[in-house]
């Protein structure tokens, strides 16, 4: 009974950093299926979100401007990547890597060359902090506090806490990007993943839809990393390491769980945010079984692993024969 109330309490925690990370798998997934281009920038995109909202932050600027400049760098990231892949004919996986090697030398400059940079909801004003992360227990004082008449008060709070505003932001996101890939501009670029020698048949600039779309996912990945940021309370040079394999998991869990189920792209990019959300929960049960935090990288590992290797499992299985 203590193991499942322990494990509920923390479940709040996950699913708020699922959330987050949920819009990082978002841009993961803009590349790596509707693209289809293998693009590791990721790891270095996402830092560069957090770095450049936490120093902005720490010089006064207002915190919506300065997740708008994460986004705008993080695209400029994806830009170069698309740059090198398209104009250098270097391949797509390798230009990831380089642009995500440089990233981390401009990472640091951006941070006066530290590691980190601190940055607390007591002196700034923050969108999400793990501060504001309500257990079950919470929840209940707080509906609580509703029937009492304190309703602005417990409004406020509820706004506070960041499963609320990250499930808002993925909400207006997904409704975004579904208006975009609706549009010519965005068909062209579903097209240039699709079959990219049709695309060019058709007349459509595949080069240019690559980089569009490079830009678009890493711009989508750094605000994931501001919140992060923000989450977390700091900015950490090494924050995006091995965000690939979240954003990985996440799209890889979506597929196999409600790969049936949801044919719409809006479903299919939301569902990619709940597989983010599965992901932090499966990881959350485990270190409530006492595995070491020393293992947690192996652990996301074999997550990832079983999860794309139920597909081929199924594939496996005996299909059965209709009835005539």
């Amino acid at each position: 009974m203590a193991f499942l109330t322990s494990f509920l309490n923390a479940c709040p925690g996950a699913i708020g950093q699922g959330l987050i990370w949920g819009i990082m798998a978002i841009g993961v997934y803009v590349t790596f299926r509707i693209l289809d281009v293998a693009d590791l920038t990721v790891d270095g995109s996402l830092a560069t979100g957090g770095v450049v909202c936490v120093m902005l932050l720490r010089a006064n600027c207002n915190v919506w401007l300065a997740m708008l400049i994460a986004f705008i760098a993080g695209a400029l990231a994806g830009l170069v990547t698309g740059l090198l892949h398209t104009k250098m004919g270097i391949p797509a996986i390798l230009a990831g890597i380089l642009t995500q090697l440089s990233l981390y030398s401009v990472n640091l400059w951006i941070m006066g060359f530290k590691a980190n940079q601190p940055v607390s909801v007591d002196k700034y004003n923050l969108l999400v902090s793990q501060r504001y992360v309500r257990n079950f227990k919470d929840l209940s004082e707080t509906l609580a506090g509703m029937e009492g008449g304190k309703f602005k008060y417990v409004v406020g709070l509820i706004f506070q806490n960041p499963i609320i505003v990250s499930l808002l932001f993925t909400v207006i996101l997904i409704a975004a990007l579904y208006c975009f890939f609706g549009t010519e501009k965005g068909c062209s670029l579903r097209a240039t993943g699709c079959n990219e020698g049709m695309a060019k048949a058709q007349g459509i600039n595949t080069d240019n839809n690559k980089i569009l779309g490079l830009a678009i996912s890493n711009g989508i990945v750094a605000v994931s990393g501001a919140f992060i940021a923000q989450y977390q309370g700091s900015s950490d040079i090494n924050m995006g390491r091995g965000a690939i394999v979240i954003g990985l998991a996440a799209v890889i869990i979506s597929e196999v769980v409600f790969g049936k189920i949801f044919r719409n792209l809006g479903l299919k990019l939301f569902a990619v945010s709940i597989g983010a959300v599965i992901y932090y929960i499966v990881i959350q049960f485990v270190l409530q079984l006492g595995l070491r935090t020393d293992f947690l990288k192996l652990l996301s590992a074999a997550v990832v692993a079983l999860f794309l290797g139920i597909p081929y499992w199924k594939g496996k299985l005996p299909k059965r024969k209709k009835a005539v």
